[in-house]
């Protein structure tokens, strides 16, 4: 026996002589873990580690990892201690790196950045549409019967709060920040940035300000933010579910690994999987709060006359921390839920004042007209590649951009997916996680988009003259966001309580994805607990607002959102060994549970 089985069954024995039967899903306690080196309980702990437990006849381990993989007293009791120190050294070189040289990271992550987009678009391209592929296999299969658990599982949450927590965490702040902004680029067709605003447009004929251009700016909003991102948060998320749920590995990137190297995923190969995952949650949700708060302080000062100054944005980041904290340690079917299903309700809410107080006959023709162009085209742009001037410096700035931020997204998002997908079918996971955000992120951004449009298209100065456009070619987001909003309602009563609804709305869905990374890193470090200790959860949360704080401070920011979309080349990488892996191991399944067996097998 080597020195690290000694000491990972001295730890079962410990448990098991204090009769402490293990609190995880699966565990029957820990006497099945051998104690000594004696040929009668060698056997019986290789009979149990080569059984799955009793209560899940799919799970391909007997025993219970948590116990030894995971410090079970000290400081760091509940989590894998080698990975969180791991983590943080190497969240605090980058920060350092990236604060103290900030010029140099910005050229170091942009080059790479650059290097990355236009080596690797086709890459890119061909792979996210790979992923939808697989999606659309998975549903029309007999494996898309096969469920997220044991044969008998049934869904944690309710539709309702389900679909809740995927749009709040999947897409949340960034559409708001540009359900506006974007339409109004594409609509533009100054070409004030350097290359087309809208080549989709341009190649259709659609070369003016009007309606058909309108349209397929709509389209071209919607093709970024629908079935093709989407296609790879599911993948993602069920691959860590069907593993976890299924298989009864940790609810962690590691476990996509166990088709090709089993039991070693517990190695240096599943440490850097999980550290990987680790790192991508940290810096994704810093950054998107570093730099949305911004977005929020352009709300407080029109509401309350606040400079939207750094003070003002360090005192956001500091009141979202500690929300987010105090969501996450209160669990996913309280504080996580509950501020997802008032997400969803507020924003119904703004919704129906665009869509009542705006144009509402022309925006009910306009989505109809978006969503029939859309269908017809998704599959073509999907394969679009452009290869001439100007339109491959516009496809890498955008649609490879959304690729590679949606990679780079896909463990963080898609293991928080996983985590509140228990019980549920695959063919019910990949229609409900790829259809249902898409349809709500359609009516979203063809209401959002469609108001700003159609304030330009009937400026009085001409197409054009609204102002919303001009702030865009600014790219003063925010304020073309609150400008449409009074183009709706007026600056008025009724259009200050319109912006603080947006503004609430900027603020919820930063805590729920604040939340939901913060309870996700600590399931990866915990090795798939799902109530992963409470002081490690506001430990990490107080790191996430700490490196957005700080990285806002010395300026940081622009460089580390560039390092992460560089970053999604890798992550691209493991998605498709995901891919692979969870295919696999689905290929190996015995058969349809709910299919009838035919007379001849029943004899």
């Amino acid at each position: 026996m080597t020195c690290s089985q000694s000491s990972r069954h001295e730890v079962a024995r410990s448990w098991s002589d204090s009769g402490i039967a293990g609190p995880w899903p699966g565990s029957r306690g820990y006497e099945t873990i051998a104690t000594s080196d004696s040929p009668s309980t060698a056997a019986a702990s290789t009979a149990s580690s080569d059984s799955p437990p009793d209560d899940n006849p799919h799970a391909v381990m007997g025993t219970d990892y948590m116990v030894t993989e995971l410090d079970q007293g000290g400081p760091f009791q509940g989590m894998h201690r080698g990975m969180t120190i791991t983590s943080g050294a190497l969240i605090l070189l980058f920060v350092l790196f990236t604060g103290l040289s900030s010029d140099t990271a910005s050229v170091v992550f942009g080059t790479a950045r650059t290097w990355i987009e236009s080596t690797f678009s086709g890459y890119y391209l061909i792979s996210v549409v790979a992923l939808l592929v697989v999606c659309a296999f998975i549903v029309c299969s007999r494996y898309g019967n096969i469920r997220l658990g044991t044969d008998d599982s049934r869904p944690e949450f309710s539709n309702f709060a389900w679909f809740s927590m995927l749009f709040s965490a999947g897409i949340g702040i960034g559409i708001l920040f540009f359900g506006v902004a974007e339409p109004i680029f594409y609509l533009d067709n100054s070409g004030a940035f350097g290359y087309p605003n809208n080549p989709h447009a341009d190649m259709a004929g659609a070369t003016e300000i009007g309606h058909e251009r309108a349209i397929d700016a709509l389209r071209v909003t919607v093709f970024h933010w629908g079935l093709h991102g989407w296609a790879i948060y599911v993948i993602v998320g069920m691959s860590l579910a069907y593993f976890a749920y299924r298989k009864g590995l940790p609810l962690a990137l590691r476990s996509a690994l166990y088709p090709f190297i089993g039991d070693r995923i517990f190695g240096p190969l599943g440490h850097l999987f999980d550290i990987f995952g680790v790192l991508g949650c940290v810096f994704g949700v810093a950054t998107s709060l570093g730099l949305g708060v911004s977005q929020m302080g352009v709300g407080l000062e029109k509401l309350f006359g606040i400079s939207d100054g750094l003070p003002t944005q360090l005192a956001l980041i500091a009141v979202i921390s500690t929300l987010s904290i105090i969501s996450v340690v209160s669990g996913v079917q309280r504080g996580i839920r509950i501020i997802s299903v008032l997400n969803i309700w507020v924003s119904a809410v703004v919704i129906g004042i665009f869509l009542f107080g705006g144009p509402t006959l022309w925006l009910f023709k306009t989505f109809g007209e978006t969503l029939a162009d859309y269908a017809t085209e998704v599959i073509p742009m999907g394969l679009w590649y452009a290869d001439k001037a100007g339109t491959s410096e516009w496809q890498q700035a955008w649609t490879i951009f959304y690729w590679g931020w949606w990679l780079a997204w896909a463990p963080f998002v898609g293991l928080f997916i996983a985590r509140i997908s228990k019980g549920r079918t695959l063919r019910e996971f990949v229609l409900g996680v790829l259809l249902v955000p898409t349809l709500l992120a359609f009516i979203w951004l063809v209401i959002f988009g469609g108001n700003a449009i159609h304030q330009e298209l009937n400026a009085a100065g001409g197409a054009g003259s609204a102002g919303i456009m001009d702030m865009v070619r600014a790219w003063d987001l925010p304020s073309a966001l609150f400008a449409t909003a009074d183009g709706i309602v007026g600056s008025g009563v009724f259009g200050w309580v319109l912006s603080a609804m947006m503004v609430f709305l900027l603020m919820s869905w930063f805590i729920t994805s604040s939340d939901s990374g913060t309870l996700v890193l600590t399931t990866i470090l915990s090795l798939g607990d799902d109530d992963p200790p409470k002081l490690f959860r506001v430990f990490w949360g107080v790191i996430i607002g700490l490196v957005a704080a700080v990285l806002l401070v010395v300026g940081g920011l622009s460089a580390l959102q560039t390092a992460l979309i560089a970053a999604a080349l890798p992550v691209s990488v493991v998605i498709l060994v995901m891919t692979l892996a969870v295919l696999l191991s689905l290929f190996r399944e015995p058969g349809d549970p709910y299919r009838p067996r035919s007379r001849l097998s029943r004899r």
